[in-house]
């Protein structure tokens, strides 16, 4: 007759063997913040000048080009040439 041992043993031998096996699907991706959210930082960024300016910081048209150009160009509030796409006039 068979042990328990014996059947435990073989139980847990053909899960390793059908995990190991299971198609996996992956698409590497180069990271550049050393895996920081690139886009999460930038919309962040536009959160906060939106804080600091109010109504003369157009918020949206900011979140919009960060997931837009993918954060290649994040706000910096203080650099008023990264920020004077979204800034407005108010009378």
């Amino acid at each position: 007759m068979v042990s328990g041992k014996t059947v435990f043993f073989g139980v847990c031998l053909l899960f390793f063997v059908v995990v190991n096996h299971a198609p996996v699907g992956a698409s590497p991706q180069i990271e550049l913040m050393g895996g920081y959210d690139i886009i999460g930082i930038c919309i962040t960024n536009c959160a906060q000048c939106k804080k600091m300016y109010g109504a003369f910081f157009e918020g949206h048209l900011c979140a919009e080009a960060c997931v837009q150009f993918k954060g290649k160009t994040i706000p910096d509030c203080e650099d008023l040439s990264s920020i004077a796409p979204f800034l407005n006039k108010m009378n």
